[in-house]
């Protein structure tokens, strides 16, 4: 069963001086979140940018992914913390996304754990939907 969820943005002004509010839809669990030119390319000064949304994305999806990779293998986590740092060059775009986890996951060695974490990489919806940019990870057990 497909799931689909939404979110809107209203947009006021131009690029450099105008500003947006972002709304979550689907869950209403965020609340109205602005976003602006400057808390994109420059200081978030408490607003949020595409970039922060889509690493929320990544993060949340990537954790998911590896969490049932490790499951499936036998080997459950007991915790996952995983960051994601989108990188946007104004006027070159989103050039690179880096994933960093830590997991505690009891009986299974680094190198399984290494070879796991990229799987999940490869195979995290998100990072599939963003094949178009460079996608690096970091991940050690706890």
């Amino acid at each position: 069963m497909a799931a689909t969820r939404s979110a809107h943005t209203v947009w006021e002004g131009n690029l450099f001086q105008g500003s947006g509010v972002v709304t979550f839809d689907s869950s209403g669990s965020i609340g109205d979140q602005p976003v602006t030119w400057a808390s994109r390319a420059e200081e978030a000064n408490g607003k949020t940018s595409p970039e922060e949304l889509i690493a929320a994305a990544h993060s949340s999806c990537y954790s998911m992914a590896f969490s049932n990779i490790l499951d499936k293998a036998g080997t459950p986590p007991t915790r996952l913390v995983t960051s994601a740092d989108v990188t946007f060059v104004p006027g070159e775009g989103i050039t690179a996304i880096h994933l960093t986890v830590e997991g505690t996951v009891p009986g299974m060695d680094e190198a399984a754990f290494l070879s796991a974490a990229e799987e999940a990489k490869v195979n995290c919806p998100v990072s599939q939907a963003l094949t178009g940019t460079d996608i690096t990870l970091t991940a050690k057990l706890a």
